[in-house]
């Protein structure tokens, strides 16, 4: 027999839980030391492929590219973490 009761239980619980824990998780992504960090990874990349021989223009467009990555994803899980909050299904803070 499938354990409906605890199931239901079990969704309940997570669905309170993860917006709470993915909110937590944005406000990390966006602190001031997340910033600093991805600054010095973003310079990372464009020191390492230029000591690597790959010319300068090259590697600061690849080393942006990198950045809008890394931006794009956040973006994407910010998003639907704005979406939950929009619609008044938990509070996150």
């Amino acid at each position: 027999m499938i354990p409906v009761k605890e199931i239901s239980e079990l969704l309940d619980m997570a669905s309170a839980k993860v917006p709470q824990l993915a909110g937590r998780l944005i406000a990390q992504i966006y602190s001031r030391e997340a910033g600093t960090n991805m600054g010095q990874a973003v310079g990372s990349l464009y020191r390492e492929l230029v000591e690597a021989g790959v010319p300068q223009e090259d590697a600061l467009s690849m080393a942006k590219e990198y950045l809008l990555s890394i931006n794009e994803m956040i973006k994407s899980f910010g998003g639907n973490m704005k979406t939950t909050q929009d619609s008044g299904e938990d509070d996150v803070g």
